[in-house]
């Protein structure tokens, strides 16, 4: 299976990549903490299927110093012991904010609620944030069949100025 486009060859993919990049500047910098952050990215890649993705963000987390068993336990999350009440409720939105047609009411009042006694507004502003633009990234990567399997840790990072 070939990739079909790469968008950072196009005009308009490299700006939209710019800008969405930018817009995820916002989340990084948030209270949110970075663990949850890669964790829930790395949860929403596994759901929709987005190889690139998947890729990135468990080879990101092992690089942070994440334990391989961690890494390797977010898919089964549910019947491990190894993440916190928080991750576990951020994991629970994620699932249920990606995953919408599978149920009618989206995500769930008491999703939501386990989620507000872990996480400030801000970091749920974030967190709701991190979930809408990993589905749109993992979009985008599936529908142009960008290919994991090349992802380097800190191949995206901009020397310092």
């Amino acid at each position: 299976m070939e990739q079909r486009l790469n968008l950072a060859e196009t005009e308009i993919g490299a700006k939209f990549a710019k800008r969405f990049g930018n817009a995820s500047l916002v989340i990084i910098g948030s209270t949110l903490p970075k663990v949850t952050q890669d964790l829930v990215m790395l949860r929403v890649s596994q759901i929709n299927g987005c190889g690139w993705c998947t890729d990135l963000h468990s080879k990101d987390l092992a690089h942070a110093g994440e334990s391989p068993t961690r890494i390797n336990l977010v898919a089964a999350w549910r019947e491990s012991t190894v993440f916190t009440e928080a991750e576990r409720a951020a994991f629970a939105l994620a699932e249920e904010g990606t995953r919408l047609a599978d149920a009618h009411q989206g995500v769930s009042d008491e999703t939501w609620a386990t989620a507000r006694k872990h996480f400030d507004d801000d970091q749920l502003t974030a967190l709701v944030a991190l979930i809408a633009q990993i589905n749109a990234a993992n979009r985008l990567g599936v529908i142009i069949r960008q290919q994991g399997g090349s992802y380097e840790p800190g191949m995206y990072n901009t020397p310092a100025n």
